[in-house]
Formats: C-alpha cells, structure tokens, sequence
C-alpha cells in the first residue's frame, strides 16, 4: 500500500473514531453506510466497467430480510446483517447471471428491470410491511453481550463494519482479480485473446459489489431501525451513481467524499424542501462541467497522486 493511501486510511480511522463526539452519530452512520454502498457500487462501474441501474435491488433486499430476521425471528444483530448479506449476494448471482449477457446500455436496462421488480415484490409480499415498511427494528446485543441500543455503541460497530469493507474493496482493486477486471474494462476483446473469460469475470464483481451493497443495507436497517420502499425504489439506485460519480469514478476515496457531500445536502438542506432535489441537480451538473474527474480525481491530478 502506497503511503499516501496509509496516511488517508488512518486519518479516516481517527475521524471515525472522534466523530461521534463532535457530530450526530446517526448522521456518521448513516454517511458510512452510503459510503460503503457507494464504494460497492464503485467497484462494479469504475473497475468493471458496468453501469448498473439497479443496485437498489441488493441494498434494499438486504435491509428488508435484515430488519424482518431481527424483528420477527429474534435473530442477534450480526447474524441479521448476515443474514441480509447472504439475500444481495444470492441476488447478484442470479440477477448478474442474466445481466452479464449484455452490454452497455441494455445492461443497465436489464439491471434496472431487475430493480423494479424487487420494487414489486416488496410492494406486495406481506412481511415487508408495503408502504410502511418494517418499523421499531430491536438493535438487540452484539453477540449476545454489548448493547446496541444506544447510538454511540452502535456507531463503532457501524465504523467497524465500514471501515473492514474498505479495506476489502481496496484489496480487491490492488490484487491480481482487480487488475484483471481493469484490463477487461479498457479493452475487454484483446483481454478475450489474452486467454481471460471476461464474463467470469464480470460476474464475480458483479457479485461482489452486489453483497457489499447488502452489507452497506443491512446494516442501514439496524442504524434506522426500519426498512422501507426507498431503500428498494429507482431514485437510490440514480442516488449511489451520483455519489460515485461526483467523488470520482474509478478512484479508491472518491465514493466515501460523494456519500458524505449528497447526505449532507440532503440533511442540512432538508429545510429547502423539493429544492433539494433541484439544489443537488445543479450541483451534479456543475461538478460534470467543471471536475469531470470527480472531487477526488481532480485532486489526485493536481497532487499527481492516484487516490
């Protein structure tokens, strides 16, 4: 790992840890689960090369089977995230099975075709509460011990759980398989020659930008303590795309700053109403037009460091 990578991490360690004391908790975690999300899906668009459209299908499924197996069956905490993990990463495997079949922009028409039928279904199955959604979600106790109950013990298992999917996102662009996957994304025929099966390939990142999506849902179900039809519906799918896209594309940090900056928006803009929406559109063009690498590509080619 590059210095410069060692000193980021550390100081987003050191941030995270005196966070909770300086700021909202719930507001952190809610940051470090679209963080996470935004990472995930980062690994599939700028290392892979594909556009989903429909990574509010594992993202939602998992905080729905998450909050219902804490809920209903009494599961502990770790096994309910888990459990939601297990639901995005079954999904991926069977959705990118189909997906991966296409390519450019009928793969993401497919992804999204994918998305809105798990739309439905939550919709209409009966344990997912319809339109309330699955409310009073119990944190219950960490491994039967610690308390999750109040914000700040959960906010450190929140970090935790960020910051080791981070650290896995980042061993998988820097190994051998990442390298792979960029040499398929920038030229996926002359890859084929090479003797690589590009759509093996495209399927195992599939699946796992798919489970760590699940990972980020599920446990956005505890943080909350509910699931409901937005975390399954179009618009967060639109919402993980621009995270990624104005934090840098196909850099390692950019997602992490593009989920903390919309959040933000979205929370101390909230008095604005509908504007926000409108206020996050221009921001979004304005961000194309000017930093077309994103936050953080601009400032790795400024400092003539990749970041």
């Amino acid at each position: 790992m590059p210095r410069h990578h060692l000193l980021i991490f550390a100081g987003l360690l050191a941030l995270g840890l005196v966070g909770p004391f300086v700021l909202y908790p719930v507001f952190l975690m809610k940051v470090m689960c679209f963080a996470l999300f935004a990472c995930a899906f980062n690994l599939l668009l700028g290392y892979g090369g594909l556009l989903s459209f429909g990574h509010a299908a594992y993202f939602g499924s998992a905080s729905y089977v998450s909050a219902y197996a804490a809920k209903a069956w009494g599961l502990t905490p770790e096994l309910a995230i888990l459990l939601g993990t297990a639901t995005a990463a079954v999904l991926g495997l069977v959705f990118g099975a189909l997906a991966i079949r296409r390519q450019g922009i009928y793969f993401a028409m497919v992804t999204l075709a994918f998305a809105q039928m798990v739309f439905f279904f939550s919709v209409q199955a009966p344990f997912t509460g319809g339109e309330d959604g699955i409310q009073s979600v119990p944190r219950g106790h960490l491994f039967g011990l610690i308390d999750l109950g109040p914000d700040r013990s959960l906010y450190f298992l929140v970090l935790a759980i960020t910051f080791l999917g981070l650290l896995l996102i980042y061993r998988i662009i820097h190994s051998p398989f990442g390298q792979v996957l960029k040499a398929i994304r920038d030229n996926e025929p002359r890859s084929i020659s090479l003797g690589y099966r590009a759509n093996q390939y495209k399927l195992a990142v599939f699946v796992l930008s798919a489970t760590l999506a699940g990972l980020a849902g599920a446990t956005k179900a505890l943080v909350f303590q509910l699931a409901s039809l937005t975390d399954v519906y179009w618009t967060m799918s639109g919402e993980v795309v621009l995270m990624t896209l104005l934090g840098g594309m196909g850099t390692v940090f950019g997602p992490i700053v593009g989920a903390a900056v919309v959040v933000a928006m979205q929370n101390y803009l909230a008095t604005f109403g509908a504007w926000v929406t409108i206020i996050q559109g221009v921001i979004f063009v304005v961000s194309v037009l000017l930093f077309r690498e994103g936050i953080i590509g601009v400032l790795g080619r400024w400092l003539k460091k990749p970041l």
